[in-house]
Order: structure tokens, then C-alpha cells, then sequence
């Protein structure tokens, strides 16, 4: 029913196994059974199994952790946009028996992230007597992006690097030439059209400019030129669209030096912390404003405490969680409504009875 505070208005709305916010949903689900409902993502964070017997549902070991991803990452896949950013929590050990299986379904390797909790992670909890290794008080958080595919006119699939140098040699035209329509001394040819590991992006603007000198100097009966359907040569906004996004944030490196959870932000049920691998919220909210801007869509499929959906809700995000377990779920919602910042787009709520 409607309930009024003040000038706002709020309702709420009772639904069984899901949580609906105006800018995002919860899912009391499995992820594979409730995706099909998701709009596609900008960014997608998983933050699942590790194989360490952590918790309730996790493997006793990163044997089969592979083969136990693989369904999540086909569909992460086919489910996201060309432009679409991956980030994978795990142990380095975890993440290295996975990192195949993300890469022969269809994902780029980007970045490794080292998140060093410090000393104060094992502070009197380790037996110099016994323990074989130095102590463990890291794990990883790694950036992947679509490994983006373009078929030719012969059904041929290339990377946008090759696909590139690929439709300017299709023109009839010199690589030398590509200089000229972008307008500068020998940077497109060496970074635009270059077959090396020096290769880069075209930004719009000089790919407008390649498409534009090749469609109007290049062979008549090969236009367009650039073109994906054989009708029309892509846009400039289109062309952008295949590259993933990236907002560079001053002094933040690859190794994210915060300490593990403790104070208010840790939710705990008496002395007992309610989940053992919550994140902090401010390394969420970097990897979320580093590959999205405002009004993009953030999947957590793995919610636990849902802290990528809250993160994501105060970016201005909207947000898609699933959880499976029940009384993590009800904890996760009560968190959220309880420390999400009240915006005009957190309108609608639901309530779990």
C-alpha cells in the first residue's frame, strides 16, 4: 500500500523472491533461473565460489571450479554488449583455474587487481610453528573485456584491429593515405592501421574520417566501406559502442591496499559476521565508476550482501542481484534499505515479508 513521509512518497510493494527498487532488482534466486529477465549490462562483477569451503555452497577445493563457472561465464557472453566490462573476484588460485575458461568464451584479459588486506588480515591467527607458506592476506579482482568479433563479407571473423586494416585495404587505397584522412603526419597508419601490438582505437572522430576518405576515394564497387551489413557503413557512435568503457581515476593503481572490514560497515548478527567475504564498498564503487557511467546497467550475480548493487545504486547505476540463499537475501535487502542514499530514483521498493 502507498505510505507517505512528509512531501515524499514512497510505496511499497510485496513480491515473493525478488526485491524491486525504480532503478534495480534482487533476486531471492539462482542466477542462472532468473537472467532471463535482466537487461543487458554494462558491467558485470562475480564475486562467487573460490574453493576454499568459505561458506555455504562453495566448492572444498578449486578442483571443479572451472567446469562449475562455465554456464555463468557462456552466459555473461551472449548476455552482454560489445562494450561490456567483466570483473572476476577469487584467490589467485581460483581465478588462475578459471582464467581459461573466461578467455575460450569469448573474454580479453585486461588487468589484474591484488587486493592486500595488510598484516592486520591475520594478526595473531597464524602458527609460526607450523604454517609452510607465508601467510595469505590478498585475493584478486581481474578486468575483462569482450573479446569483439566482426564477420566479413566472406564470413570471415576478425578482431577490430584486423577488421580495420581488413575494409582500408578492401578500398584499394595505400595505408599512406590513411594519414591523409585523418589529417595527421603518420599517427593513423601507425597506430590505426598497424598489424603490431602497438595498435589503437580509433576515437570517433578519426574513424568518422577513415570511413568518409575510404567511401569517397576508395574502389566504387566495394562501398560502402566500414560496413557490418553490406548496406551502410557503421557511425562513429556505433564504432564507439565496440569498445568497452574506461574512466581513468587518478592515483589508482593495480594493488588496492585496504584493510579488511571491521567497524559499522561489517554486518554482523551479534559477534558472528553474517557473510565471511563481504567487499568494502569503496573498492566496488572503483571498479564501477572506472568501466560505467551514469544509468548503465551493473549485474552482481552472486549478491551475497549485494554491496556491487549498493555501490551501484549510489553511482546513480542501475543494478540486477541475484542471491540464493534466503537469509543472506533478507539480510542483504535489510542492509540496503537501511544504508542506501535516498535519491529521487529510490522510489519504488519492495519489502520482504
Amino acid at each position: 500500500m502507498p505510505f507517505f513521509s512528509g512531501n515524499k512518497f514512497t510505496i511499497f510493494v510485496v513480491v515473493m523472491k525478488s526485491t524491486k527498487f525504480s532503478n534495480g532488482v534482487i533476486f531471492n534466486e539462482d542466477f542462472l533461473q532468473c537472467v532471463g529477465t535482466w537487461n543487458s549490462p554494462t558491467v558485470i562483477v562475480s564475486d562467487g565460489p573460490y574453493g576454499i569451503n568459505g561458506y555455504k555452497g562453495d566448492l572444498l577445493t578449486t578442483e571443479g571450479l572451472s567446469e562449475w563457472y562455465k554456464p555463468f561465464i557462456k552466459i555473461w557472453y551472449e548476455r552482454s554488449q560489445p562494450n561490456t566490462t567483466l570483473w572476476f573476484w577469487n584467490t589467485e588460485e581460483g581465478w588462475a583455474t578459471v582464467h581459461n575458461e573466461i578467455v575460450s568464451n569469448g573474454w580479453d584479459f585486461v588487468n589484474c587487481h591484488t587486493w592486500n588486506k595488510g598484516i592486520a588480515h591475520i594478526a595473531g591467527n597464524v602458527n609460526s610453528k607450523t604454517i609452510r607458506h607465508f601467510p595469505k592476506v590478498t585475493e584478486v579482482c581481474v578486468q575483462y573485456v569482450r573479446k569483439n568479433r566482426i564477420l566479413t563479407k566472406e564470413n570471415q571473423e576478425l578482431s577490430l584491429k584486423d577488421w580495420l586494416r581488413y575494409e582500408w585495404r578492401r578500398s584499394g587505397l595505400p595505408l599512406s593515405k590513411a594519414n591523409q584522412a585523418c589529417e595527421v603526419k603518420n599517427a593513423a597508419t601507425r597506430k590505426y592501421l598497424t598489424q603490431c601490438h602497438l595498435w589503437y582505437f580509433p576515437p570517433a572522430e578519426a574513424f568518422q574520417k577513415l570511413v568518409s576518405y575510404a567511401n569517397a576515394n576508395g574502389i566504387p564497387n566495394g562501398r560502402p566501406y566500414f560496413s557490418v551489413d553490406g548496406r551502410k557503413s557503421l557511425s562513429s557512435l556505433e564504432w564507439e559502442q565496440y569498445r568497452s568503457k574506461f574512466n581513468y581515476i587518478h592515483g589508482i593503481t593495480n594493488v588496492w591496499n585496504t584493510p579488511p572490514l571491521n567497524g559499522i560497515e561489517r554486518l554482523k548478527n551479534g559477534l558472528k559476521t553474517i557473510h565471511s567475504n563481504q567487499k568494502p564498498l569503496n573498492l566496488l564503487e572503483i571498479i564501477i565508476k572506472s568501466t560505467s557511467d551514469i544509468n548503465d546497467i551493473i549485474w552482481e550475480p552472486f549478491g551475497g550482501l549485494c554491496t556491487v548493487s549498493l555501490a551501484a545504486n549510489n553511482l546513480n547505476r542501475y543494478f540486477y542481484a541475484s542471491e540464493i540463499d534466503p537469509e543472506i537475501y533478507k539480510n542483504a535487502i535489510k542492509r540496503f534499505l537501511n544504508t542506501a542514499k535516498v535519491t529521487s530514483r529510490v522510489k519504488v521498493l519492495e519489502l520482504v515479508a
